[in-house]
């Protein structure tokens, strides 16, 4: 639900930090909160948690885009201290008061550079839903609001997150949205004892359902991912649902297609947007490619710690199926992946078409499929390892990185320029 650091282009005010494009791993671990006392317990340890909120259970709770919670409401915290229970009472006081009369204020499941969301209990009915809090006074948390407004408002569709309504004042807006609460994709992979190509493709079909909504309407995500593609509830038949519209473009019937901001997450951008060329909602459809090969695999298709050699392999559209579980993989699933995988956009698969691809259409009738979970988690869970490993050597650099986060941001643009200018040639080419 976009509670991360906005993504777009250009730079941010100057006491707001923010990334040149969003960096936001689906096996990152968990980062300190300083609401840690306003989080049940429960939510600490069972269920899966959102933003920048994770269980302490499994290493792949994600910095979701998204609140999630447990199913069943726990109760209110008893054992407070003192200045535990005047900072939530300070907490809670900041709401609007047409929100607290309607709603209590439950937990604080994420926050992000210009937003922070909670979990709310209606009073009269005790359904549990999201509210996301936008504050409005930066301009890139205005942009921000109004595109996830725009798409929100217009939407109905059972794979999509539904807004319920909407308090806005001078400096902020509240959306209250709904509450999923089956957890992350991965998690669940990792939880169950079985996960086959038939799997992939039931979810597959749902994301491709809810994406070619969007498209039919003129809305094009931008920041497809794993983290954005939660399960409503924990039981077995539970849908999957889209979220996070907070780059999400917008237009309406008729109006020219094509799109220039430069945004989204840098494993999952499509290489028409890393040059810098007008693009088209082809590239939700690169970003599905690459949610694809990790649901196959447990690995990522395009991976480096430097951007410029992430970004060359993604311009290049350099992966392989070397590995496990890939020798296990049928050639058609190779085959779906390929087919959206693709450097040109003209070639790439819709999500019409990607519906109709042999591979989603024969395995929903499959039954007998070689069980893919065992080596998909041992993948997930060495990268999750890793990357703890990463974050915990970063985080004792953090005080000295902090001083030169306004060169490294010029830097990485800097970067980016060149990246530009270099295959500039070739892709016109």
């Amino acid at each position: 639900m976009g509670c991360r650091n906005s993504k777009v282009l250009p730079e941010p005010p100057g006491d707001v930090q923010l990334d040149l494009v969003k960096k936001v791993d689906p096996l990152q671990p968990p980062q300190t909160d300083i609401y840690q006392h306003f989080i049940r317990g429960d939510e600490k340890t069972g269920g899966t948690g959102g933003g920048d909120k994770m269980g302490a259970a499994s290493p792949l709770q994600a910095q979701a885009a998204i609140p999630m919670a447990s199913a069943q409401a726990p109760k209110e915290p008893t054992e407070l201290s003192d200045p535990q229970r005047k900072k939530v009472a300070k907490y809670r006081a900041k709401f609007d008061p047409r929100v607290t009369a309607k709603y209590d204020i439950k937990a604080l499941i994420g926050r992000g550079s210009f937003s922070r969301v909670v979990r709310v209990e209606h009073k009269s009915t005790r359904q549990p839903y999201a509210i996301k809090i936008i504050e409005t006074r930066y301009r890139e948390g205005r942009e921000v609001c109004e595109s996830e407004l725009c798409v929100l408002r217009r939407v109905r569709h059972t794979n999509i997150i539904q807004l319920m309504e909407v308090f806005e004042t001078a400096e902020r807006v509240y959306m209250v949205m709904e509450l999923a609460t089956g957890g992350e994709l991965f998690d669940r992979i990792i939880a169950r004892g079985s996960f086959t190509e038939r799997d992939a493709t039931r979810v597959l079909q749902m994301v491709l359902d809810g994406v070619k909504y969007l498209h039919t309407l003129g809305i094009t995500h931008r920041d497809l991912k794993p983290e954005n593609l939660l399960y409503y509830h924990p039981g077995a038949d539970s849908k999957i649902i889209i979220t996070d519209f907070g780059l999400a473009n917008s237009r309406k019937k008729g109006d020219e297609c094509l799109m220039k901001t430069t945004c989204g997450t840098p494993e999952y951008i499509a290489p028409e947007i890393l040059v810098r060329k007008p693009y088209t909602n082809a590239v939700d459809m690169w970003a599905l490619g690459v949610i694809s090969y990790i649901l196959l695999s447990g690995t990522m298709p395009f991976e480096d710690d430097n951007r410029m050699r992430l970004y060359r392999q993604i311009l290049k559209g350099k992966y392989s199926f070397t590995g496990e579980p890939w020798p296990s993989v049928s050639n058609l699933a190779k085959d779906f992946v390929e087919r959206i995988l693709t450097v040109d956009p003209s070639q790439r698969l819709t999500a019409g078409q990607a519906l109709k691809h042999p591979w989603i259409v024969s395995m929903a009738a499959s039954s007998s499929m070689k069980n893919l979970q065992r080596c998909i988690s041992q993948n997930l869970l060495k990268r999750a390892s890793s990357r703890c490993h990463s974050t915990k050597s970063s985080h004792s650099t953090r005080s000295s990185r902090s001083t030169k986060s306004n060169k490294a941001r010029r830097m990485r643009e800097k970067e980016l320029r060149e990246l530009n200018r270099r295959y500039q040639q070739q892709y016109n080419g």
